[in-house]
């Protein structure tokens, strides 16, 4: 059972991991060159600069905003803003990362439950041997004991202490 534990935290550090290596990263240009010049360019021109924004339809760069999280409709619809890359569009960007974070979220929840899974199945075990062990000891407590009166039994045969009832009183002989 551990065995599964260890494989599915394996395989969610290898998505992780392969998620954050295959994205491109971007190679800033200075600021000097505002994101207005490069309008009626490419996507690819315009989005050199990491603080610019690609609006598809009307093939304009511009200061991405920075005060918003996502672009607002005004500027540039999500289907049609680009930033970062010229083929991810912010639709498909959200998307994408809503699925990754549920991805993530499931994995981690996945790997808790195995791992409690596999502490409950170790305790279960853990408490069948404690639980062998204690009887064992009590086995060879009842044997010790019972060993232990046939030793005194013989002893008081021997000197003549024994009694037929062991509840009348010993008299002195």
């Amino acid at each position: 059972m551990s065995g599964l534990c260890r494989s599915s935290a394996l395989v969610l550090v290898l998505v992780f991991c392969g998620v954050i290596f295959t994205t491109e990263a971007q190679t800033p240009v200075p600021a000097s060159t505002p994101c207005e010049l490069r309008s009626n360019t490419s996507c690819a021109e315009c989005l050199q600069n990491v603080t610019c924004l690609w609006c598809e339809p009307t093939k304009r760069c511009m200061d991405y905003p920075v005060g918003n999280i996502l672009p607002p409709k005004s500027v540039c619809s999500l289907n049609d803003a680009r930033w970062g890359v010229c083929w991810v569009n912010f639709q498909i960007l959200i998307i994408t990362m809503s699925v990754l974070a549920a991805v993530i979220v499931i994995g981690f929840l996945v790997c808790c439950l195995c791992c409690c899974k596999c502490e409950r199945a170790g305790n279960r075990r853990e408490d069948a041997k404690v639980e062998r062990q204690t009887r064992m000891r009590k086995t060879r407590q009842k044997e010790r004991r019972t060993e232990m009166q046939l030793r005194h039994d013989e002893i008081r045969k021997k000197y003549g202490l024994a009694k037929d009832n062991p509840y009348a009183r010993m008299d002195d002989h």
